[in-house]
């Protein structure tokens, strides 16, 4: 298995399932968090991840997102992937969070008791 460019840590890949002359479509089973207005990029994993588009999700559906091709250097096909972004939780979420939360509370409780 390849390394994974640093560049392409956080990201998530999805097949391609049909492309037409400025959308394409690809499945985003398992992926609630893919939403209308996300940027992406399609590249070709046969050649190392080459630049093939720019894209932004127009539409999604319950396992299918449609995307418009806003930008393109070679034509896009059902061999290439599409990357998106996967958003980071909220900070609340973060198990981190917490620890410096209760941290926090106990050295301020500590203090202000003595």
């Amino acid at each position: 298995m390849p390394a994974v460019a640093h560049a392409q840590t956080g990201r998530a890949r999805f097949d391609i399932v049909s492309v037409g002359d400025s959308t394409f479509t690809f499945s985003i089973r398992g992926n609630p968090w893919v939403s209308r207005g996300q940027s992406g990029l399609a590249v070709d994993p046969a050649h190392g991840d080459e630049l093939i588009a720019q894209f932004r999700v127009i539409e999604v559906t319950r396992d299918v997102a449609t995307a418009l091709v806003t930008g393109q250097t070679a034509r896009l096909t059902t061999t290439h992937v599409a990357i998106l972004k996967e958003p980071r939780p909220a900070f609340y979420r973060e198990p981190l969070f917490w620890v410096g939360a209760l941290a926090g509370g106990v050295v301020g409780f500590v203090l202000h008791s003595h």
